[in-house]
């Protein structure tokens, strides 16, 4: 099995499209301004955006990107005016994660992990 896609919901798919073309990622399908689909400057999954009519309740949408020169994307963005809840940071994990969230509350990671993504000391296989 091959991960494909996520597809997060938006209240304003026009506003958050724009939100992640200038976090860097590449339209793809435009069906605004109800749905788009883009691609990452890296690897084969593709990201969407679909619009609702309310978000869902609860800590919401987690979003993982990954990026191993960090510190330098999170300075490329605070200059593009992006707001990081969490700046670049060793996390007990052996991962380092800066924190935002996009324009519907989403939270997204953006990491470097290294050989400790898929292999942390404590991996059970």
């Amino acid at each position: 099995m091959k991960l494909n896609q996520i597809t997060i919901p938006s209240l304003d798919v026009p506003k958050a499209t724009e939100f992640y073309k200038k976090l860097g990622l590449i339209l793809i399908v435009d069906a605004l301004p109800r749905y788009v689909r883009f691609e990452l400057p890296d690897g084969d999954a593709t990201f969407s955006i679909h619009e609702v009519d309310k978000l869902p309740k609860g800590e919401g949408i987690a979003i993982y990107f990954q990026n191993e020169n960090l510190d330098k994307v999170v300075e490329e963005l605070q200059q593009k005016s992006f707001q990081f809840d969490l700046l670049p940071t060793d996390q007990p994990w052996l991962w380092r994660e800066a924190r935002l969230k996009d324009l519907d509350g989403n939270q997204l990671i953006l990491y470097k992990a290294g050989e400790n993504r898929k292999n942390p000391p404590w991996r059970v296989i």
